[in-house]
């Protein structure tokens, strides 16, 4: 006689096999991660006497993200959820302008902030990035940078003597390659140390 739990058994077994079938594959991880580059900047000190102290990087907001961020029209981005920083963009941003700073020929000193004590300063700069993007524009994909940057005097006296906007010029970007993006966006950067760099009035 057969056994009455025999045939639950079998398709007990059946079922079991089936939902091994159905489990997918293991997928390789898509993401990718990013970091800004000193881009070409000699690490080495210039000869300048200036004490710069260099303040957080301010992010318009759209960038505190991890995600890299591509601009698709004037009032539309997309965030590209498997490429990303690496680091917080405003680090990324600071470490590469504090090394633009001290190889730019009146800079001898940088600091970040939080300060030290014994840190004398001359000038205290303050950036605020408004574009650090791939962009769409009439010719394709582009990197694009802009910033508006503040040069005060230090101490109780203390006030702005240079306000300035700066706008990296365009560069053409394949759209596919995003290491090549983040080392356009880390020479607009040291660019725009360089152009801070200039502003600095010199010493009375």
């Amino acid at each position: 006689m057969k056994h009455p739990l025999r045939p639950i058994l079998a398709a007990a077994g059946l079922l079991a096999l089936a939902a091994c079938n159905v489990v997918p594959p293991a997928q390789d991880d898509p993401t990718r991660y990013f970091v800004l580059a000193d881009a070409g900047v000699s690490a080495s000190h210039s000869e300048g006497t200036l004490r710069v102290g260099l303040k957080s990087v301010q992010l318009e907001g759209y960038l505190k993200r991890k995600d890299i961020v591509i601009r698709t029209g004037a009032n539309e981005v997309e965030f590209r959820d498997f490429r990303l920083w690496a680091e917080p963009l405003d680090s990324g941003v600071s470490r590469v302008l504090r090394q633009a700073l001290r190889a730019s020929p009146p800079v001898g000193q940088v600091y970040a902030e939080p300060f030290p004590v014994d840190g004398a300063r001359d000038y205290d700069v303050s950036v605020e990035i408004l574009h650090c993007e791939g962009a769409a524009s009439g010719s394709g994909q582009v990197a694009r940078l802009s910033a508006v940057y503040e040069i005060s005097t230090v101490g109780p006296q203390a006030h702005v003597v240079a306000r300035r906007r700066f706008d990296a010029p365009d560069q053409a970007w394949d759209g596919r390659d995003y290491g090549s993006l983040a080392g356009l966006l880390s020479a607009d950067i040291a660019s725009l140390g360089a152009d801070i760099a200039r502003n600095l009035p010199p010493l009375p």
